[in-house]
């Protein structure tokens, strides 16, 4: 961190001297609190009275008690490990037989299991919020808390790593790998990438929504940077493609939406490279400096800074926005707790969409009709009719406990939502009291998909998990994911392209980069 003020390095030395004396007392506390090194007939009070210190005993006293609680927590932590550890062998050997194995890790060197998960999310959600609507950079990590009556702040905990201490080790099967395999990665931004789309007109490109204040456009097969949107003064957080024309709607912490147009040329594709032969390189992804990219960077590509039409109704942090089916209007959705529906033509304000009462976090179309919904940290998400011109319904969805963090249509009459809740549920647009399944997971899903043909829903998690799910709600897949492959924080949205007889899907994360996948939908299903 930069510090205030110069100082020559004699006094930067100084400075250090009474960090050491405090980290070579706080270890002299360590052991003296444990009873088996303790001499026997020596209490504790005389040991304290025995070392030089400066603090007064009652305090040293309330510091051993303190570090007594911790070292038992995790003692406790410690020895469930272990039981989950011998459960994982025993599973193992019954699976043994038919040839699949379940690897779990090391106890002495995986996360320890928390019960604080709840909370942990909480702070998960503070840093999300903190991240769009800011527009500077701000720390990646918290200080995390394990469970017990004081809450201790004991560790270090990356949250972008999952909501939880407990770190899944359990790695993809040979048949998981067959099923999603990787196309792609897409590397430029500066900051975390909270959204992408697919374009729906010729030439089909790559578009990505960054904290970094920019949106960049993508080829597919290639994985170039073909241009770049730098018109916003805050976080972009979301990005969506006219139906029709070469226009791109792009939502933003400055409080306003964009519609800009954009040209690009697609470079002519190079020779698939083999996805092992990169998976085997010396350079660990996981292991690259913050600002360090891969292939040509934005500064290197045509930007467009000017937009064709700004929307500046909203009084907050517009956090999506999307196009209704023939472009002509578009929907925003923001912090204020409002959706806006805005004529693109004039840029005029039609409709304001009020009624929710706490921020909203995504707005979705549907791909056919006049039909709106819209998500919010209430906890529900809302349904807006505007088939009828002279009337405009709302309908209210209620069945989540926690912030619905979107909310998307299907090509039938089903919508879909997923929440911080941990679950995902798909409602049926005639019979809205109950939904018709629900997908229970152990992270908080983000920005969900559902393709268009096979209607498979994709699942984006804190945990940086992505997982595929059919309509019922049976598992499908999970994306492979480990230190070479996947994303290495929070995974944010995903999106489907099923264009040319393929399916491919696309992720997108915290950790700067975007991935292309291929999935294989006949292994899927019949592994279904």
């Amino acid at each position: 961190m930069p510090v205030e003020g110069g100082s020559s390095s004699g006094s930067a030395s100084a400075a250090r001297h009474p960090k050491q004396k405090r980290k070579a007392h706080s270890l002299s506390i360590r052991r003296t609190n444990s009873t088996e090194e303790r001499p026997a007939g020596i209490q504790r009070g005389d040991m304290l009275e025995g070392q030089d210190s400066r603090l007064p005993l009652s305090l040293r006293h309330n510091l051993l008690d303190l570090f007594g609680q911790i070292e038992r927590e995790f003692e406790n932590l410690y020895i469930e490990n272990i039981e989950l550890r011998r459960e994982i062998d025993s599973l193992n050997e019954r699976l043994t037989g038919d040839g699949q194995t379940v690897d779990g890790g090391d106890p002495t060197k995986g996360a320890l299991k928390t019960k604080a998960s709840h909370s942990t999310s909480q702070l998960s959600q503070k840093l999300k919020t903190t991240y769009k609507a800011s527009t500077s950079k701000c720390l990646y990590t918290f200080h995390g808390k394990i469970g017990g009556p004081r809450n201790f702040r004991v560790a270090s905990c990356e949250l972008w790593g999952g909501d939880s201490w407990i770190v899944s080790s359990f790695k993809a099967t040979a048949g998981s790998r067959a099923v999603c395999q990787l196309l792609k990665e897409y590397m430029g931004h500066r900051d975390g990438i909270w959204d992408l789309s697919i374009t729906r007109t010729v030439p089909v490109v790559l578009g990505t929504a960054s904290a970094d204040h920019s949106a960049l456009l993508w080829s597919i097969e290639t994985g170039k940077c073909l241009l770049r949107y730098a018109g916003h003064a805050g976080s972009v957080n979301s990005i969506k493609f006219h139906p029709t024309e070469q226009m791109a709607l792009t939502a933003s912490g400055d409080q306003t939406a964009h519609i800009w147009r954009y040209m690009v040329q697609l470079p002519v594709p190079q020779p698939t490279p083999d996805v092992s032969a990169l998976c085997d390189e010396d350079q660990d992804s996981s292991d690259r400096e913050e600002g360090e990219v891969d292939g040509e960077g934005p500064c290197e590509v045509p930007t467009v800074r000017v937009a064709t039409a700004t929307l500046k109704s909203h009084q907050g942090v517009v956090i999506a926005a999307d196009w209704l089916v023939g472009g002509r209007q578009v929907v925003t959705a923001s912090w204020d707790r409002a959706a806006n529906l805005y004529e693109v033509e004039t840029s005029e304000l039609v409709h304001a969409l009020t009624g929710h009462d706490q921020e909203l976090t995504h707005c979705c179309t549907h791909p056919t009709q006049r039909l709106v919904v819209t998500s919010s940290r209430d906890t529900t998400f809302r349904l807006w009719d505007f088939r009828d011109p002279s009337i405009h319904s709302v309908n209210v969805f209620q069945g989540h406990t926690d912030t619905v963090t979107s909310a998307v249509f299907t090509v039938g009459d089903n919508v879909v939502s997923g929440s911080d809740d941990r679950t995902v549920k798909v409602w049926d647009l005639k019979n809205m009291r109950s939904p018709i399944a629900t997908i229970r997971t152990d992270s908080a899903v983000n920005r969900i998909s559902v393709s268009a043909n096979q209607r498979i829903i994709a699942l984006p998690h804190d945990n940086r998990q992505v997982r595929l799910f059919d309509m019922s709600g049976v598992r499908l897949a999970r994306l492979p994911r480990s230190n070479r492959m996947g994303h290495r924080r929070m995974v944010c949205c995903t999106a489907w392209n099923e264009e040319n007889q393929s399916c491919n899907l696309f992720t997108c994360g915290f950790d700067r980069q975007a991935i292309g996948w291929n999935i294989n939908i006949p292994a899927l299903l019949q592994e279904k």
